[in-house]
């Protein structure tokens, strides 16, 4: 479980902070009273977690582009961190088909500046890469990828990611190698995981964010893909497995710097169908949904992750099952239109989480 001592003043450099995962992470940083630094573009969507929570409020928050390598060399200079977490990224797999050179320059290339500023800091410590289980090549299998699987992905974003995975390969070969560890004092580690779902998520073209736009508008919920199988997972989920890893590389170095898969239990792999339905029944009040007939790019059907590694290795395990993560997003999203004070919400669900780790 994440130990909330270990943070008590470290700093720790977070890129994507204004993002969805990266407002929840700042602010599970900043309750464990680490010195969080986000480096990031403006928050991606009107309204988003980042404002709706005031993530701003307990860090230093630097508006930037990770496509800027000299901007984020100054960063690393200035504030010389001690944990690196990559979260900067384009994230939408349809965005992508019409976006790819904006996508593969932010997710390939941003990653190349994020290793390399951290290779020339010498504070740096640990460094964890996200990328997404979309690395993978996906070959649409019944059973979960295992960290060692083929890199791939069909669409722009899913190829991105497995491009990255490989520049971080590769930089944990040339520059940060396990065996000589003593020489570098660097563990590099790549972290992979599932379709991860919160209060505050108001992406465009994501199941959730559609949904709540939807059910809030008094509108049907459309629907592209109703058998579409994936592996869901509250954001909390793989943000502890991060925070985790992160101590686990500080404290131990080269032992953990390698990939790693965050996902939910076998049994949380479930139909879009079923997440619509139930999240209208949690919900209440008379929402519908329909299937949208038209034409959409190619989405992989099925993927999933194998996480016997974490499990066996960091000891991680889900703590929250599907229908807390739908109990615990409906009730974000209620508070936030009943006005509520929701930076502070954030932080009880967060505590809440933590409490159950522990039990």
């Amino acid at each position: 479980m994440v130990e909330p001592s270990f943070w008590v003043d470290k700093v720790v450099l977070l890129t994507g902070h204004t993002g969805f995962k990266g407002s929840w992470l700042s602010l599970w940083l900043q309750a464990m009273g680490a010195q969080v630094i986000g480096y990031a573009l403006a928050a991606p969507t009107n309204p988003s977690l980042f404002d709706a929570a005031n993530v701003a409020e307990g860090m230093v928050s630097i508006e930037s582009d990770i496509r800027d390598f000299a901007a984020l060399s100054a960063v690393f200079e200035k504030y010389q961190p001690e944990i690196v977490i990559h979260m900067a990224a384009q994230p939408l797999v349809r965005y992508s088909y019409a976006n790819p050179i904006e996508t593969y320059s932010t997710n390939v290339m941003g990653t190349v500046h994020l290793l390399e500023a951290a290779r020339l800091t010498d504070s740096v410590r640990a460094i964890v890469n996200i990328t997404s289980d979309k690395c993978y090549e996906n070959r649409e299998w019944a059973w979960g990828y295992r960290e060692n699987e083929p890199m791939g992905g069909f669409d722009p974003y899913s190829n991105s990611k497995g491009c990255a995975e490989l520049v971080a390969s590769a930089y944990r070969s040339s520059y940060f190698n396990p065996g000589n560890f003593t020489d570098h004092g660097v563990a590099l580690a790549s972290v992979r995981a599932g379709n991860v779902i919160g209060g505050g998520d108001w992406a465009e073209d994501r199941l959730i964010p559609d949904i709540m736009r939807a059910i809030m508008q008094g509108k049907p919920v459309s629907i592209r893909n109703p058998h579409a199988i994936r592996p869901w997972q509250h954001v909390l989920e793989p943000l502890s497995g991060y925070l985790l890893l992160a101590q686990k590389l500080y404290e131990e170095g080269a032992v953990y710097a390698e990939g790693w898969n965050f996902g939910p239990s076998d049994e949380d792999a479930k139909p879009v169908q079923w997440i619509v339905e139930r999240l209208i029944k949690t919900w209440g009040e008379g929402a519908t949904w329909m299937l949208d007939g038209g034409d959409h790019p190619h989405e992989a059907h099925y993927l999933k992750l194998d996480c016997s590694k974490a499990k066996a290795r960091l000891d991680w395990h889900p703590r929250w099952h599907l229908g807390d993560a739908l109990r615990a997003i409906v009730d974000w999203h209620q508070a936030y239109h009943a006005g509520k004070d929701m930076r502070a919400f954030t932080l009880a669900q967060i505590s809440e989480y933590e409490g159950d780790q522990a039990d």
